[in-house]
């Protein structure tokens, strides 16, 4: 019952904080207390389940199936190496979110302590879902407190960005649960292991497809229905920014790879073009929009779309080392884009504004951090020896072999990443100070290099071996790959065209671990 226990504890946790006793002052410091010790037994217990977990089978694990709601709904919970690597990201960066929040937030503190409490109940509770409709119930529940935390802790035009987020991303799942309640009915299961063994028939799966694609592309967010995130970005406080970006995004990757691939394999290999041609602009655009930005976070949220365009083009490869360089990138892009947000955070603090004119020569006042920013930079553009470039590598790597174009048009991805970020590191590190405020900022404290060395520490461990989080999940990858095998590749048009030689669209399992 470990993974029930792991979903039921922050909600425990959330409603003794909403209920403290005591004045506004004391509340607040016992809510802190309460979340941050909640959220630590929450990544020791995701310890525990990676040390625990038995990284040789694609079979789920740690399963439960209590049929509370039959025939309408089960409480079935279990994970495979996918969704293990997912849970240890959602568990490491929710403690960092709520010690960035320490000082931050002054007002209604235990109600924003409960709220992020619950999100990560509902993260755990998706990615660990075996029912296809309580996935569904905790996909679309992480919603509310994030609508919560931008629109009541967020910034001026917080309202906007909150009502933009939730109807975006609400309206684009209504035609998934139509397609869900069609497969269960047509396979007589909602168990999503028994929902990937069956064959639909290939006209309803393009539409299935589709009907997913809607959903998981807003998630993600894809171009052209990323406006919502920059929106979000902004306006959200810098705890919320981490966990959007390094969680919530996730969420559209991981439906791909869970339902739209395995249950979906024809659809999946007739409409590659639609996905590369999508990532393919959403790279090249998103980037150069990034690069006029004035505002950090806007930059940084800009970017975000470009990564995950390298992991809408890894998964759609439709081979093993796109797909693992597509969790590799989701892992990466979560602990990364969370770190920059959490930088932004530290100079917001202290001078209340994103504004990248307003800053200048902080290596010289603020070494410190300027040294952290540097490293978060670096990771960001792929540098060897960061998560990021393995994460690059295998994408590219796995592309190549599907479509040479789509390779090349990514490929420039990277180079304009690290121009707008190289550009930012620039005009806030290096020069003069904008201003004697500018000047007077205090360097990183304990608790702020306490909340960032972890990061480094990830980021340089999935640069330097990434086997480890490579080896869980190779199992539940080669299961998607094995479901993908064969599977006619679409026609399209010849300056996009998909290599002809290739026999199928994963090479032999000798092959592939050669590559490695």
């Amino acid at each position: 019952m470990i993974l029930s226990f792991m979903i039921l504890l922050p909600v425990v946790a959330a409603l003794v904080v909403a209920t403290l006793p005591g004045g506004d002052e004391e509340r607040a410091g016992r809510a802190r207390v309460v979340a941050l010790a909640t959220t630590l037994v929450e990544f020791a217990l995701g310890i525990w389940l990676w040390t625990q977990f038995d990284q040789s089978t694609a079979a789920f694990q740690f399963t439960e199936n209590l049929p509370l709601f039959a025939p309408f709904l089960n409480w079935s919970l279990g994970i495979d190496g996918i969704a293990l690597m997912l849970i240890e990201l959602s568990v490491f960066l929710m403690p960092l979110c709520i010690l960035a929040s320490w000082v931050a937030v002054k007002k209604r503190v235990p109600e924003y302590m409960a709220a992020f409490l619950l999100m990560e109940s509902l993260m755990i509770g998706t990615f660990a879902a075996r029912d296809i409709f309580l996935f569904y119930l905790f996909f679309e529940g992480g919603l509310i407190p994030m609508f919560l935390i931008i629109g009541i802790w967020g910034g001026a035009r917080r309202i906007y960005a909150s009502y933009k987020f939730f109807l975006y991303t609400l309206l684009g799942s209504v035609l998934m649960l139509v397609a869900m309640l069609w497969m269960v009915n047509f396979a007589g299961t909602a168990d999503i292991g028994e929902l990937s063994k069956v064959d639909f028939p290939k006209e309803a799966q393009f539409w299935l497809f589709l009907a997913f694609f809607a959903s998981f592309a807003v998630k993600m967010p894809m171009w052209p229905v990323h406006t919502w995130l920059p929106d979000a970005h902004v306006e959200a406080p810098t705890a919320g920014s981490v966990i959007l970006a390094g969680v919530l995004l996730k969420l559209g990757g991981y439906g791909f790879i869970r339902f739209s691939l395995p249950m979906f394999p024809d659809a999946s290999a007739q409409l590659i073009w639609l996905v590369f041609g999508l990532s393919m602009v959403a790279v090249v655009y998103t980037s150069l929009v990034a690069l006029v930005q004035q505002d950090m976070k806007k930059l940084i949220a800009y970017s975000s779309v470009a990564h995950m365009a390298f992991v809408t083009g890894g998964l759609f490869a439709l081979n093993t080392q796109g797909i693992e360089g597509a969790m590799v990138m989701m892992l990466s892009h979560g602990l990364v884009s969370g770190a920059l947000f959490l930088c932004v955070g530290v100079i917001y603090d202290r001078l209340h504004t994103r504004e990248i004119g307003r800053y200048g020569g902080l290596a010289d006042t603020m070494p410190k951090y300027a040294l952290v920013l540097l490293f978060f930079t670096m990771a960001s553009v792929g540098l060897p020896a960061t998560s990021g470039f393995v994460a690059e590598f295998l994408v590219l790597l796995g592309m190549y072999q599907t479509s040479t174009w789509a390779t090349f048009v990514l490929t420039t991805g990277i180079i304009l990443g690290a121009a707008y970020m190289l550009w930012l590191y620039a005009r806030v590190a290096y020069g003069k100070a904008a201003g004697d405020d500018t000047r007077a900022m205090p360097d990183l404290d304990a608790r702020e290099i306490a909340i960032l060395v972890p990061i480094i520490i990830a980021t340089l461990w999935m640069g330097i071996y990434p086997k480890s989080f490579q080896t869980p999940m190779k199992p539940a990858i080669a299961e998607v790959v094995a479901r993908l095998e064969g599977r006619a590749l679409a026609t399209v048009p010849t300056d996009m065209s998909l290599s002809p030689a290739m026999p199928a669209l994963a090479a032999p399992a000798a092959a592939q671990e050669s590559h490695h």
